[in-house]
């Protein structure tokens, strides 16, 4: 998988105020927090590359945002994961994502995504299998998190893709531009 993203920094402190998951949860690991700007999926390096050339087109400069809550992503009764929303910086986000975002996509070869863009940072990954209970471990944990009004500098444009060795890092960035 291939994917461009904007950075959390470590400064930020997000991992220091999520800890503790519950059985079934994964917590994402510093270097790997990120807001995705364009998911490219399946595509082979050159065509990520290609996406990543079109970073220009949005001129997109550093966004200042402040976290919300910590929610489910994805099919209520089978979310994969839980991520803090956007609070202040929510419209910029989602204006670059969707500056970004298609331009990318077809430089990939990816399918196409009109979903309207739900700027948002995943702290953690559930297990593929997790119980109705682990789900709910998992709701009750998240709801606990105390990240609302932590503000995040959003300053670096990555294009990531899988880790060679995922038992620290899921993700490994292959090239990266900081924004002004």
């Amino acid at each position: 998988n291939w994917f461009v993203g904007l950075r959390v920094p470590p400064e930020a402190g997000v991992t220091a105020k999520v800890q503790g998951p519950p059985n079934g949860v994964r917590l994402f690991a510093e270097a790997d927090l990120h807001m995705t700007v364009a998911f490219l999926g399946a595509a082979g390096e050159a065509e990520a590359q290609r996406a990543w050339d079109r970073r220009s087109l949005a001129r997109a400069s550093a966004i200042s945002v402040s976290l919300g809550g910590v929610v489910p992503m994805g099919p209520p009764r089978r979310f994969s994961a839980l991520a803090a929303e956007l609070q202040a910086g929510r419209d910029a986000a989602g204006q670059l994502i969707q500056a970004l975002r298609a331009p990318m996509l077809e430089a990939a070869g990816a399918r196409p995504d009109d979903r309207p863009p739900q700027p948002h940072i995943t702290v953690a990954r559930l297990r593929r299998r997790a119980a109705p209970s682990e789900r709910q471990g998992a709701l009750a944990w998240a709801s606990a998190l105390e990240l609302e009004g932590l503000r995040v500098e959003l300053a670096e444009l990555v294009l990531y893709t899988w880790a060679e060795d995922r038992t620290r890092t899921l993700f490994r960035a292959v090239a990266s531009e900081r924004l002004a």
